[in-house]
């Protein structure tokens, strides 16, 4: 199927939108977080905890509006992000997550759509910057260094399991961006509360760093187990020790323990923290590292 380069550029320039959109958004949000009161707690029920919650809408400072801005420029920006996507997609006429560059959009989405709906939950607002700058980062690299002009897949990668283990690692993993960020502010806020007293509570960034975990660890055991079925089928066995198979077996063995530490009493809190740090630099290393520098079966698909 040739290639549609009209919807090829549409694509382009929706990605490079996107992408200026999410740098305004962390403007606003780095406003918001610099020069707005900190928050103040209130109790939240006859015998509920104490948690952070954001001013009363009446008495919304002149920040507190600039950060609901960058919000809405951020829900903005990934309908924008989407719609590279779809565009990408519709160009080659096949899922558009066939090499390095689209797997790192659908990535980041997945991270920043994560992102909006944690927001619509807990009173992490000012958090925005800290979030989106990793996510811009790695939308950068992926739109210079990783980019790839839109083309049909290898003909190993067509497969219908491209489109079911791709899509599910990348999006699991993505997810689980959000609360590798969390945990490394929950242990910034635990141990000098007083330095940071913009940042939500110790307790907010922690049960939102759980919550996130316990969503995406069933996404990502999944997508490892139709990976070993694409890889019986294409190469004859379910596990091959191939670095990317193996990096990923190890993320998956450290988020394991997370959630078995966060439910155990002597690891809960910055024990337990620590592991999902670990597991978000597992993530970072086996997005880059193990992509891009090592040389596997999984090389030749860019992935």
């Amino acid at each position: 199927m040739p290639v549609n380069e009209t919807l090829a550029t549409y694509s382009d320039w929706l990605y490079r939108s996107a992408l200026g959109v999410y740098l305004f958004a962390i403007l606003l949000y780095a406003v918001e977080q610099a020069f707005a009161r900190a928050p103040r707690k209130a109790l939240v029920g006859a015998s509920g905890p104490d948690v952070l919650v954001d001013e009363p809408k009446a008495e919304l400072s002149r920040a507190e509006r600039i950060g609901r801005m960058g919000a809405a420029l951020t829900v903005l920006g990934a309908v924008l992000h989407l719609g590279s996507l779809v565009m990408r997609g519709l160009s080659a006429g096949r899922a558009p997550w066939g090499n390095m560059y689209e797997y790192m959009s659908l990535l980041c989405l997945a991270a920043v759509v994560t992102w909006i709906v944690l927001m619509a939950k807990f009173p992490i607002r000012r958090l925005g910057a800290f979030v989106l700058t990793p996510i811009l980062v790695l939308l950068f690299l992926g739109g210079t260094v990783l980019y790839a002009e839109s083309a049909p897949v290898q003909p190993a990668l067509r497969s219908y399991w491209l489109v079911i283990h791709v899509s599910v690692i990348s999006i699991s993993s993505g997810v689980l961006l959000i609360p590798g960020v969390t945990s490394i502010l929950y242990l910034l806020k635990d141990s000098k509360a007083d330095r940071f007293p913009r940042l939500p509570s110790a307790d907010v960034l922690d049960r939102m760093s759980y919550r996130t975990t316990v969503l995406a660890f069933p996404l990502f055991t999944a997508g490892i187990i139709c990976g070993a079925i694409w890889a019986e089928a294409a190469w004859g066995r379910f596990w091959g020790w191939d670095p990317k198979e193996t990096v990923a077996f190890v993320s998956w063995v450290v988020y394991a323990a997370y959630l078995h530490a966060r439910a155990t009493a002597g690891w809960r809190g910055r024990g337990a923290a620590w592991i999902n740090v670990a597991g978000f630099a597992l993530n970072v290393f086996n997005l880059f590292f193990i992509n891009l520098v090592t040389t596997g079966l999984h090389s030749y698909a860019g992935l």
